[in-house]
C-alpha cells in the first residue's frame, strides 16, 4: 500500500516520504496513529510541496548556523534533573531538549539534527557536545546537575 508519512517513523522513513508498506502495517498502525495517510494524487502533491519547503527552510537554517558557528563555541547550558544517589538521571537528556535549552537560555536557534549526540545524557556532570554543520564543528558545554 502506498502511503505518505506525516511524521518520522523509525525503520519506515522520514516525514513527507512516499513509501510502499504492507496493507496491514498501514491500516492497523500508521494511519490510525496519524503517522501516515493514503497516498492519493492530492496527498502526494501536497507532500512534495511540503518537503521542498522543509528542505529550503533547513538550508536557510544551516547557512545561518554556519555563519554563527563561532558564537556557539564554548557556550554553556545547564540542566537540572532528578537523579539517584549515584548520579544517574531518571530521564535522559535528548537532542531536542538540548536545542530547546539553547533557545531558552542563550537565544540561539539550533535544529536538533545538527546536534551530535550518540545516546541521551543519563549522568550528572559536564559534557562537551559537538554541533556539526556541513564539515564545520563547534562544541558546546552541557552541565547536568541533580535536583
Amino acid at each position: 500500500m502506498k502511503i505518505v508519512l506525516l511524521k518520522d517513523v523509525p525503520k519506515v522513513g522520514k516525514k513527507w516520504d512516499i513509501k510502499n508498506v504492507s496493507g496491514g502495517h498501514a491500516l492497523n498502525l500508521l494511519i490510525p496513529k496519524g503517522l501516515a495517510e493514503v497516498a492519493t494524487i492530492k496527498a502526494e502533491k501536497r507532500a512534495e510541496i511540503a518537503k521542498s519547503v522543509m528542505l529550503a527552510e533547513r538550508k536557510v537554517q544551516e547557512d545561518l548556523l554556519l555563519k554563527n558557528l563561532k558564537s556557539l563555541e564554548g557556550v554553556s547550558i545547564e540542566f537540572s534533573s532528578k537523579a539517584n544517589e549515584k548520579g544517574h538521571l531518571f530521564a535522559g537528556i535528548h537532542k531536542a531538549e538540548i536545542a530547546e535549552a539553547l533557545k531558552a537560555q542563550k537565544k540561539i536557534d539550533v535544529l536538533a539534527d545538527f546536534i551530535t549526540l550518540e545516546k541521551p545524557l543519563k549522568e550528572v556532570g559536564e559534557f562537551e557536545i559537538p554541533i556539526v554543520v556541513q564539515d564545520k564543528t563547534a562544541k558546546i558545554k552541557i552541565v547536568v546537575k541533580a535536583e
